[in-house]
């Protein structure tokens, strides 16, 4: 079996990675990373004590904060030293379905990088408010048109990564963070001719705690995508 870990990065998300954890693990065989970025409600105490009850149970205590784009990339270099086949990425807000694991690693024998997309077939978000959605929709359509990168959904954070694939992109490199990390890391993967497989996903809107998403985050995913762009036009990228 190929060694995967799941990497989780949380701000104030005490009661939800409580839930989750237990789920993931009893999904599919796996470790789980979760970088916690100082919460003060206390989300990386809970699960450093997840951690004594299950060694598969890791924390990266994460500072000073910075957002998830650096959460993550040290989420992926904790997750590549512990040996890991497989890196999968995803939310601690129970938004992605951890029943999709198993359906992930099966992919992985014909893919580098496999995505979990709310808009492959249709739109499948469930409890979504309509401007949230719009956005997401729209700022996809946006990211393709600019940058050409073919596929529906890339701003979303469901993914498995192979590990070739993630020694394979420049992390150090990497200068987005929000919904821009995600469309960077895909156009990067994609650049470096890694094979993109997406799979259809349910995306339920979260039901406990606040989300991340602000006008900053917004406006750094609306910019990213000519910097992308441009990089790959003058053979930056």
């Amino acid at each position: 079996m190929p060694r995967t870990v799941v990497v989780i990065p949380t701000y104030n998300e005490r009661e939800n990675i409580q839930r989750i954890v237990p789920q993931i693990l009893s999904a599919t065989p796996c470790e789980v990373v979760v970088v916690d970025d100082e919460s003060p409600d206390g989300t990386g105490d809970a699960v450093a004590e997840m951690g004594v009850r299950d060694p598969r149970v890791h924390l990266v205590r994460h500072h000073p904060k910075m957002g998830i784009g650096p959460a993550y990339k040290a989420g992926f270099e904790d997750a590549l030293a512990r040996g890991a086949d497989f890196v999968v990425q995803m939310d601690a807000d129970l938004s992605h379905p951890p029943e999709m694991l198993p359906r992930f690693v099966e992919l992985m024998a014909d893919a580098d990088v496999v995505l979990g997309s709310r808009y492959v077939r249709g739109i499948t978000g469930v409890n979504w408010p309509i401007e949230r959605l719009l956005l997401s929709y729209f700022g996809n359509w946006y990211a393709r048109r600019v940058t050409g990168i073919p596929i529906r959904d890339a701003t979303g954070g469901f993914k498995c990564w192979r590990r070739e694939a993630l020694a394979g992109i420049d992390l150090d490199g990497v200068r987005s963070n929000g919904y821009a990390f995600q469309i960077e890391m895909n156009f990067r993967a994609w650049r470096r001719g890694f094979r993109l497989h997406e799979v259809p996903i349910v995306f339920v809107d979260r039901d406990t705690g606040d989300s991340k998403m602000n006008k900053r985050i917004g406006l750094e995913a609306l910019w990213i995508c000519w910097w992308l762009k441009l990089g790959a036009l003058t053979g930056r990228l």
